[in-house]
């Protein structure tokens, strides 16, 4: 059942989307977006953008639809939870795991074992209960989830405003010059096969931080910090900058070594969304990463 909410505004020249993070902690930015180029939220009756600035005494209508069904059914996927709470999770993610299940593929994914782990994510609702952020199929690491919807768009939200740490691990080919830097590169679709981006004066603002971690003969290991997370930023800005990631089949260069692309989401570091407190963690490269790298000189 759509659910309807009036507000009356009490901020002078606030952007309605911003403004109404604050008022509806339930509804991501992205999420309230979506709604008014819908038009299922109106300011004095009539429909804006989301950048409308409001004044002091305006009537804001909301007409919140229902959550969509969830499709995905719970599955008894193990996925090692690193630290949980009555609010979240932290969990790293093997690599071969899809984070959601896409049309016609509603099984065997991350969200799948969620729903197992935590059943009272299907009350929660939404078409990807408890997912704030994703990673790669054949990207490992850590992975932060909402055991809620209010905790989801809290997430969400320090996500979109860039509050969050997320610092990964890649080997590239060749001898990385600079030992650190900064590739601010903006990536949209490729132009040729739009199932894959590329850096493009039309895409979206992107940029990460590398820095080298080891040398190897023909290699590097780097640790990078992403500001914004573009799909498949890591890997498009270092094929980029000539130093492609290592396994990885569609920007990098393909490995006999290493039975996929070597990249792992190493850091992770946020605020608590009811508590405040700071919250960091990192994992260790996994074995089927770790063991080959030992071998290289």
């Amino acid at each position: 059942m759509t659910e309807s909410q009036k507000l009356t505004a009490d901020a002078d020249g606030a952007r309605l989307d911003k403004y109404l993070v604050g008022k509806v902690p339930d509804l991501s930015r992205a999420h309230i977006q979506e709604l008014i180029r819908e038009g299922r939220i109106t300011v004095n009756g009539s429909p804006v953008k989301p950048s409308h600035p409001l004044k002091s005494g305006d009537l804001i209508s909301l007409e919140i639809p229902p959550p969509l069904p969830i499709e995905a059914m719970a599955e008894n996927i193990h996925v090692e939870v690193v630290y949980e709470d009555a609010n979240l999770a932290v969990i790293n993610k093997p690599a071969g795991l899809t984070t959601h299940p896409a049309p016609g593929h509603t099984s065997g994914t991350l969200l799948n074992a969620l729903l197992a782990r935590f059943p009272e994510l299907v009350e929660a609702g939404g078409e990807r209960p408890g997912i704030v952020h994703r990673l790669d199929k054949d990207t490992s690491g850590l992975m932060v989830v909402a055991r809620s919807r209010q905790i989801q768009a809290a997430l969400s939200e320090q996500f979109k405003l860039r509050e969050v740490t997320k610092v990964y691990l890649a080997l590239v080919k060749g001898n990385v010059e600079p030992a650190e830097g900064i590739i601010e590169a903006s990536i949209g679709r490729a132009q040729v096969n739009r199932k894959k981006m590329a850096v493009t004066e039309n895409g979206r603002e992107a940029r990460s931080q590398f820095k080298v971690v080891q040398r190897f003969k023909g290699h590097t290991l780097l640790e990078i910090r992403i500001f914004t997370g573009r799909t498949h930023q890591i890997r498009v800005h270092l094929a980029a900058i000539g130093y492609p990631v290592v396994g990885d089949t569609t920007y990098g260069v393909k490995s006999e070594r290493f039975p996929r692309q070597f990249l792992h989401a190493h850091r992770l570091a946020f605020r608590h969304p009811v508590t405040g407190a700071a919250m960091t963690f990192s994992s260790d490269l996994p074995a089927d990463l770790a063991v080959p790298l030992s071998g290289l000189t």
